[in-house]
């Protein structure tokens, strides 16, 4: 089953996790698989919630600013093929 936890979820289950709780004790189902224990470890670990909402944040808007550079650096390629094409001519 592929189920997707919200941060707070995570944040949770790290807690737990960090409290002593293991994967086999309590509720099984309710626990996450080990390699995502490990990977959001290392991602969250020390975090509180609103951290995480704003590392969150963060990651958005890097992600648009790297789209928007993606763009321009095209549209600076396109420019300079098409000025290479009409002086060419």
């Amino acid at each position: 089953m592929n189920k997707h936890y919200t941060e707070e979820q995570i944040i949770k289950i790290l807690a737990e996790h960090e409290a002593g709780s293991t994967v086999t004790q309590g509720m099984p189902q309710a626990w996450p698989a080990r390699e995502h224990l490990y990977k959001w470890r290392q991602k969250y670990a020390g975090m509180s919630v609103s951290d995480v909402h704003r590392l969150r944040v963060l990651e958005d808007e890097n992600r648009r600013l790297k789209q928007i550079v993606a763009d321009q650096a095209l549209d600076i390629v396109v420019s300079r093929t098409s000025q290479k094409s009409t002086q060419a001519q």
